[in-house]
């Protein structure tokens, strides 16, 4: 028995990996926190400091001395304060939380503890993200956005690098800086900003078909979700599982939002990022702080070895998504995002994600986007914090005990005793050690791999349109006049004729009803005649030959209106009042409504205090000048004659309910309050008479006369808000809002 053997029998660490749960990274994090409450001010030394306001000159009016060592110390390290900002994901908000998996049932597939232990919750630190922005651009632009979570695990960091969207732009990592090149601000002019509606972006996906599935999600209502806690994550990339026996599955992972998926509409986008730039990261931080917690449930599609070619597309292939109608989602977990960070850079900007990090029970696939992926991510933050420690900064420390022979490095926090850094060594007695399996050292899944050195694709990642179509064909008649109206803002923004006309042809491979569709809104030849039977016959061929693969036509899941979840839970009400309304009626609203979940403010044209009809007073949470409909999910007109008379006057009230109206939300009126939907552009809706005592629902809009029992009224509301948009008015667009 060698030497490093006698040694495995020994503990080598204190560290008890079953004390790890979701307060271990908090409690690791408050040796690097400070609270500034009741402190002096000090030097980075410790110096106390009796004044920081003036500057240590040659008399009252005389130059500044160079010796005023708290000055040179104080501008130095403001003008060092900035890293290199991410290449992509740039602009992101982050956030504390824990998983906790459902119960053992993974272990028949996967030996990673935190997955098959339910007793255990595993702390995660999770960051959401736009892609093509600066830190700098607005939230709500068209965009993918990243989904990126860090589990710190009693077996070291896992992390899951996703976005939203469970495809992507291209196939093989070497494309990733072309792509990520040309969807960037164009280089002679810088512009425009977060946006691909430019020549490069759509000149390089004219070329590359293999795009053409993503750009399809890009191009929905996915691309401008409604809060990061009412989005989907997805792993993109197929990964393995392996068991304690050594078995291999491939696998694919999911993140679904317990409040359902629910998205902007294109001019809301439009309008908050002027209004609000930092709507979805300001979103996220007010549920964490109102006790409303993100939550979202991990499932996971696992496919036996033996399946791996059983599929009309390639399991490798990170353009391809597995239809749930052929392996279904089966939920694992759920992870509880539960508390802010305390400061934004050391936690949100600092975080340093990467796909190589895995732990036993999880390894990579061959898939030649992930493969470049692995060496990307961490080339990325050594250009970014300009030092390998990095994962030494606190919120990328592992909670479990981190030993090697690393060496120093700049900003190298770790002080390592005794004279041995190698390995391996006797000096030392033999430490650190190697981990066998057994021990929970890390083994790669043993497979075998042979093969010609060669510059070329497998020709089962040919298929670039088979999923685009089957997306378009699953979404609803609503879904697909979106995609075209967004493919007409993109590609109308494109000046080449002939960057248009190849997208055009490529869309003919998707659908030739959606190209033709396309060609009329940019100026482009539909293809007809013996174009579009060139590519029917070419479809069909491609079909014929994946025949006897596994393959569905349509994919209801793929659609977010088909799998809508009716959930009202934190959305957000605007009552339009003033003062003469019916406060105990607004009241006894807000309290129903609260008992449900859903949040209503006051908005009214000034701030202050509202007077109620019957003597009563009402609180105002916001005012004209600083909210509109874009920030509300459904607007609510309460009683009150004085109250509406006085809105029938202001434009920003109307204005107001024309813009919620052309944007399909629910909107409710009660008694008097229905006066102002009259005075509206609302048209083609049934209202009933103020004076009434029924409560009717047309189209989305909830009115009831002051007769009406209110509890009806909630009901009734609660319901058409569950909708969340109601479609069926999308065609009133010419309402002035």
């Amino acid at each position: 028995m060698d030497h490093n053997e006698k040694k495995n029998d020994k503990p080598q660490t204190t560290f008890d990996p079953d004390k790890v749960d979701e307060n271990s990274k908090n409690q690791q994090l408050e040796a690097f926190r400070e609270d500034p409450k009741e402190q002096y001010y000090t030097t980075n030394q410790g110096l106390r400091i009796s004044d920081t306001d003036n500057s240590l000159t040659a008399g009252d009016r005389g130059p500044t001395l160079l010796e005023d060592f708290h000055l040179r110390e104080k501008m130095t390290h403001f003008d060092h304060e900035s890293i290199p900002e991410r290449i992509v994901h740039a602009r992101g908000s982050g956030a504390h939380g824990y998983f906790q998996a459902y119960d053992d049932s993974m272990k028949k597939y996967t030996k990673a503890k935190f997955l098959t232990e339910p007793n255990r919750r595993t702390p995660v630190f999770v960051r959401f993200s736009t892609v093509v922005g600066s830190r700098g651009s607005a939230d709500t632009v068209r965009d993918v956005r990243g989904f990126a979570t860090k589990f710190y695990t009693a077996e070291g960091n896992y992390d899951l690098v996703g976005n939203n969207m469970p495809p992507f732009f291209i196939q093989d990592g070497i494309k990733f800086p072309d792509l990520v090149h040309s969807i960037k601000p164009e280089p002679h002019n810088e512009m425009p900003q977060a946006s691909a509606a430019h020549d490069n972006f759509w000149d390089f996906a004219s070329l590359m078909p293999e795009s053409t599935h993503m750009l399809m999600w890009v191009l929905s209502d996915r691309a401008i979700p409604r809060s990061f806690r009412m989005m989907e994550g997805f792993g993109v990339h197929t990964f393995r599982f392996i068991n304690e026996e050594g078995k291999g599955r491939f696998v694919k992972l999911h993140w679904r939002p317990m409040l359902g998926v629910k998205s902007l509409v294109w001019d809301e986008a439009q309008k908050l990022a002027g209004k609000d730039a930092d709507w979805l990261r300001r979103d996220l931080w007010e549920a964490i702080e109102e006790g409303n917690y993100p939550e979202f449930e991990l499932g996971v599609q696992i496919v036996e070895e033996e399946d791996e070619h059983a599929f009309a597309f390639d399991l490798l292939d990170p353009t391809k998504l597995i239809p749930e109608e052929l392996v279904p989602i089966t939920p694992i977990g759920k992870m509880v995002l539960n508390r802010n960070p305390d400061n934004f850079f050391a936690e949100t900007e600092q975080v340093a994600f990467h796909p190589g990090n895995l732990v036993p029970g999880i390894d990579v696939t061959n898939d030649p986007l992930l493969q470049g992926r692995l060496f990307s991510y961490l080339d990325t933050q050594l250009n970014r914090f300009h030092s390998s420690n990095f994962v030494e900064v606190p919120i990328n420390r592992p909670v479990v005990p981190v030993h090697n022979v690393n060496g120093a490095g700049f900003m190298r926090h770790t002080i390592n005793k005794g004279k041995v850094n190698y390995t391996p060594n006797s000096l030392g007695g033999g430490c650190p050690m190697m981990a066998p399996e057994k021990m929970g050292g890390y083994v790669h899944y043993m497979e075998k791999v042979e093969g010609h050195k060669i510059r070329k694709r497998s020709e089962s990642f040919d298929d670039h349109y088979s999923q685009a179509t089957l997306f378009w064909n699953s979404m609803t008649e609503t879904e697909k006049k979106h995609i075209v109206s967004a493919l007409h803002f993109e590609l109308g923004k494109v000046e080449t004729l002939a960057v248009r006309e190849r997208m055009v042809h490529n869309l003919a491979h998707v659908d030739l009803d959606l190209a033709a569709m396309v060609a009329e809104g940019i100026g482009v030849e539909v293809p007809t005649g013996s174009v579009a039977e060139k590519v029917k016959s070419t479809l069909a061929s491609f079909k014929e030959k994946l025949s006897s693969k596994k393959m569905v036509d349509e994919s209801p899941a793929l659609s977010q209106e088909k799998g809508k979840k009716k959930t009202v839970a934190t959305l957000k009400i605007a009552v339009l009042a003033d003062h003469g309304v019916d406060a105990e009626q607004v009241m006894q609203i807000k309290e129903a409504l609260k008992a449900e979940g859903v949040e209503a403010k006051i908005v009214s044209k000034f701030f202050g205090k509202l007077k109620g009809k019957n003597g009563n007073e009402l609180e105002v949470d916001k005012n004209h000048v600083t909210t509109a409909s874009i920030m509300f999910d459904a607007v609510l007109i309460p009683a009150g004659k004085e109250s509406v008379e006085a809105m029938k006057k202001q434009g920003d009230a109307l204005h107001f309910v024309n813009e919620a109206f052309k944007h399909c939300k629910t909107i409710a009126a009660l008694g008097e309050g229905i006066e102002l939907l009259q005075s509206s552009h609302i048209q083609g809706v049934d209202f009933v008479q103020p004076e009434a005592s029924s409560v009717t629902t047309s189209k989305g809009v909830v009115t009831a006369g002051t007769g009406a029992d209110v509890k009806s009224f909630v009901s009734s509301f609660l319901e058409s808000l569950g909708e969340y948009r109601h479609w069926e008015r999308e065609e009133k667009a010419m309402i002035p809002a």
